[in-house]
């Protein structure tokens, strides 16, 4: 069963067709029901109509045997005050329902009428002479009239003959339309409902297939994507502009900056090759040349080589962790008192700070930013580098300066890549492996902040590291 049931287009055939199932049943119920109601209301009102036309025939003092008692044959019986029966149909056999079973006309015993004592109580009427009461009694039985029983609805009617007699006229209306027009309409609902339910269920699957279809294309293009690993693929976006659309415009989004991820990834991996190959190939040379002629050995380049090599591992190490989603600490870092620590012992390097400029995060990865920083603008100023440390509203703002040639405009975003070298920097021993801005930024992005690069006032280049500030009282 959870099987026949398990997709999509099966249940939302199920529960329409269960809906409607169910409006369709509370429908039928309510239109029985009323129907019914208006019948019997009917039956009712033709019943007192027939016992209110015999009761103004004795009214007007119309002897027992000239009453028009068998119109429409139609049960009537004429019940006196002691509730005998003295004038009746003439065919009518046997009845039930009026509280008086006899069909032949006879007195009662005085004090024996139960019909006539139930009618008095029950209308609580003072008749005069030819007075028809207003107050009618309904109520159900049966009838049979020359051998056919039926259903009836009776109505009784008080009246008060010239002679001062007190009766009672009982009139039936038979309930066979009432009963043939409920069954009627039972048939064509139990034969209706099925064939209406069949036609909801067929529409509603052929609907929901055709709305799913676009489903299905993008599950089979995502299937096709994953066995062939071809990221460049895209699944079918369809025209109706509806959520189907939009998941398809997701997906392709979604597929869009994976292929970016893995291109980046295949090009980190081959960048970080390359640039692991020249400084093994180097030391490796060196220890073979000193191998072989050890008066030859270049020491300090198997050293200057070993520290390059260390740091481009260390470089490759965090940019890994960095990717892999690593949240930086939550601890406070003192902005100010960082930058002038990694600025010590650096030539030529003016730091200006506010006191009190905290910064929530990890303080040897926004070290390392600073110290990234201060390499780049000392490998490319002139004379003088300066770090200010300021507020600048919520956020927190360190800008280093060089008066160097400064960054063109059309570089100012590749200078974040990762290995990306300007011409004047791309030797070996002033250039770098072209990682510590493409750090920088992803740090300070890790960090909640930003990291760009501008005009320095002195004609160099300025970077702006901002980062969410966190109040002094609160460390």
């Amino acid at each position: 069963m959870s099987r026949l049931f398990g997709s999509v287009r099966a249940r939302a055939t199920l529960g329409a067709t269960l809906v409607v199932a169910v409006a369709l049943v509370a429908a039928g119920t309510a239109v029985l029901l009323s129907l019914r109601s208006n019948l019997l209301g009917e039956a009712g009102t033709q019943a007192e109509r027939s016992a209110r036309d015999v009761a103004t025939e004795l009214a007007v003092g119309t002897r027992y045997t000239e009453l028009s008692l068998d119109v429409d044959d139609r049960p009537v019986q004429i019940v006196d005050e002691a509730g005998g029966l003295v004038a009746a149909s003439e065919d009518l056999e046997r009845i039930t329902g009026t509280g008086v079973d006899a069909v032949e006309p006879r007195p009662a015993p005085t004090g024996t009428g139960e019909a006539d004592s139930d009618d008095d109580d029950d209308s609580g009427e003072s008749l005069e002479a030819g007075e028809i009461g207003e107050r009618t009694t309904v109520s159900d039985g049966t009838a049979t009239i020359d051998g056919d029983t039926e259903d009836y609805r009776f109505a009784a009617v008080p009246v008060e003959t010239r002679d001062g007699e007190q009766l009672t006229v009982w009139a039936g209306a038979p309930l066979s339309a009432e009963h043939g027009a409920v069954n009627t309409a039972l048939t064509v609902m139990l034969i209706g409902f099925p064939l209406l339910l069949a036609v909801v269920a067929w529409v509603t699957w052929l609907v929901t297939g055709r709305a799913l279809r676009p489903v299905e294309g993008i599950r089979r293009e995502m299937a096709a994507i994953t066995a062939s690993e071809d990221l460049a693929r895209r699944v079918p976006v369809p025209g109706t502009h509806d959520e189907v659309a939009r998941l398809a415009s997701t997906t392709n989004e979604t597929l869009a900056a994976l292929e970016t991820s893995v291109e980046r990834q295949r090009r980190f991996v081959a960048d970080a090759s390359h640039e692991l190959r020249s400084p093994i190939a180097s030391l490796r040379t060196q220890l073979e040349v000193a191998a072989a002629h050890p008066e030859l050995l270049d020491l300090d380049g198997a050293v200057e080589d070993t520290v390059r090599l260390q740091r481009l591992a260390a470089d490759l190490l965090l940019l890994a962790r960095l990717d892999a989603g690593e949240r930086p600490a939550d601890a406070r870092v003192d902005l100010a008192a960082l930058a002038r620590e990694e600025a010590g012992g650096r030539t030529g390097v003016r730091v200006r700070a506010e006191d009190g400029v905290t910064v929530a995060g990890s303080r040897g990865q926004l070290g390392r930013v600073l110290a990234n920083l201060l390499d780049n603008a000392q490998r490319h100023a002139r004379s003088a580098v300066e770090v200010a440390v300021r507020r600048d509203g919520g956020a927190v703002v360190v800008a280093v300066a060089d008066d160097g040639e400064g960054v063109p405009a059309a570089d100012r975003e590749r200078i974040f890549e990762r290995f990306v070298r300007l011409d004047a920097a791309r030797s070996r021993d002033d250039g770098g492996a072209g990682l510590g801005l493409a750090i920088a930024r992803d740090v300070a992005v890790r960090h909640g902040g930003t990291l760009t690069v501008h005009d320095a006032p002195a004609g160099g280049a300025l970077f702006e590291l901002r980062l969410p500030g966190v109040q002094a009282d609160s460390v």
